[in-house]
């Protein structure tokens, strides 16, 4: 295989990242990061990104805290959505 580049893996390191990449794509992508250091670390800040995101999306509020952010949002969508008077 010839080395893709610096451009292209960069470019495709999101799609890495989530397995969206064709297999030819990825190895590619992969066949560089080996011999660039400075692609390989992007490559890991991206993965320690995902995982941090991935994690923080599984956490859930707890149960005190999610009642007084719904109570909240309850009471500005009543300022929002209440009818108005019509002034002549």
């Amino acid at each position: 295989m010839t080395d893709c580049g610096c451009d292209k893996a960069r470019a495709e390191l999101e799609e890495l990242l989530h397995d969206e990449l064709c297999s030819e794509d990825a190895a590619d992508v992969r066949e560089h990061m080996a011999g660039c250091a400075e692609c390989r670390n992007e490559f890991r800040v991206g993965m320690v990104l995902t995982e941090v995101v991935q994690r923080a999306c599984r956490e859930s509020a707890p149960d005190e805290l999610r009642s007084v952010v719904l109570t909240r949002i309850r009471e500005i969508q009543a300022v929002h959505t209440a009818p108005r008077a019509v002034v002549d």
